[in-house]
């Protein structure tokens, strides 16, 4: 079994910040930021499951459903992942995005 400790951590800490973060945070970009995450996330989720299938994108649920989206994301993918390498891959686009979030 693959410990996916770094992913769900890493996803985790940006849901709270996300959560935390003032409105006009989430407005400038921070959950734009997390939604392309939790799409990307999600779309790799389904590669794996489905290989060959065609990705659903996930949807636009707002700017206050975007730690959620994130978190459940991650958590997926976190189930489906094979090895370290792609724990490590996914924690570090958490890590990015949260970055490019300024949260």
């Amino acid at each position: 079994m693959v410990d996916t400790t770094p992913l769900t951590r890493a996803v985790d800490d940006f849901a709270d910040r996300l959560r935390a973060a003032p409105q006009s945070r989430l407005q400038r970009g921070a959950a734009a930021e997390a939604l392309e995450l939790a799409r990307e996330l999600a779309r790799r989720a389904q590669l794996i499951e489905e290989p060959g299938g065609e990705p659903h994108l996930m949807p636009d649920a707002g700017m206050f459903a975007a730690a959620d989206q994130i978190a459940v994301a991650a958590h997926d993918l976190a189930l489906v992942l094979k090895d370290e390498g792609q724990v490590e891959e996914a924690a570090a686009l958490v890590e990015e995005a949260r970055k490019r979030a300024g949260v």
